[in-house]
């Protein structure tokens, strides 16, 4: 999982190795890309103490909707979720950074709930922070992105954009996953990258995976294999249909996002037990 190294060594024990040795500042230092194209800057980026992060909304959000922040689940504040865990309307009070887009700060935000967090099926979590979205355009004039109603087709163009690094990767789908397994965790439909091009690091963990064509949130960040070994935290491997286990050194991945609309009410609140939602639900109580 692409989590900054010395954030997860300190409160995840399962893990034992972790990506991102290079500096902030030598990144930071480094050229940006130019600021035009949907996923080739900033714009609704956030950075979390040990993450990346965006603000977004939904298709059908309003101004005067409390704004919403996407990450992975794995970033979660109190450490990771274990398998059949999932959170709703949990509250928080996590301080979130807003970039501008050519990567400088605009200022911060704070959430006052999760509105929903998992690492079963995907690995996603979604802040509701204080401000509306009017507000915070008003206050920074940063806008959200938008997630997409649907997964990414297989060479679609896209960009992973990391707030906690300041840097831009772009490629396209290769393909998408049917099961993906790292360490304890199992993941569905996963977004797998075509490389060279999306060569994620630690600190890239939450990062919205961004259209290139139509700007839209169609994933987030969260994972790849680095070591070449079987299954195991920092190297997951794919799963096809008939079970078949490959695993490929090297290999990126995010996780499906659109399944939060299967699951959405009239109001924009995420309803778990509505007919047809694809979100799991939390594992029963023995």
């Amino acid at each position: 999982m692409k989590l900054f190294r010395t954030l997860l060594a300190a409160t995840a024990a399962v893990t034992t190795t972790l990506v991102g040795t290079m500096s902030a500042q030598a990144v930071e230092s480094a050229p940006q890309p130019a600021v035009q194209a949907p996923g080739a800057d900033f714009a609704g980026i956030a950075a979390l103490s040990n993450c990346s992060a965006s603000l977004v909304r939904y298709a059908e959000s309003v101004d005067s909707d409390r704004a919403l922040v996407l990450t992975n689940g794995h970033c979660y504040e109190g450490g990771f979720l274990n398998p059949g865990v999932v959170l709703v309307n949990r509250a928080s009070s996590r301080s979130i950074t807003l970039l501008r887009p050519d990567s400088s700060r605009a200022g911060t935000v704070r959430a006052r709930r999760i509105v929903f967090g998992t690492m079963t099926k995907t690995d996603m979590l979604v802040y509701e922070v204080n401000e509306s979205y009017a507000s915070i355009k008003s206050r920074l004039n940063v806008s959200p992105l938008t997630l997409a109603k649907q997964g990414p087709a297989d060479g679609a163009g896209m960009a992973v954009v990391s707030g906690y690094w300041k840097r831009i990767y772009t490629c396209s789908v290769q393909a998408t996953i049917p099961q993906l397994r790292e360490g304890n965790w199992t993941w569905q439909n996963s977004i797998k990258y075509q490389q060279p091009g999306c060569e994620t690091i630690g600190g890239t963990s939450g990062s919205p995976v961004v259209s290139t064509s139509t700007g839209e949130v169609i994933g987030v960040n969260n994972t790849g294999n680095e070591d070449g070994e079987r299954c195991t935290v920092n190297n997951p491997c794919e799963v096809d249909a008939n079970g078949n286990i490959t695993v490929d050194q090297g290999a990126a991945y995010g996780q499906q996002t659109w399944w939060i609309y299967t699951c959405l009410t009239a109001t924009r609140t995420i309803d778990l037990n509505k007919s047809g939602c694809q979100l799991p639900k939390p594992a029963a109580r023995r």
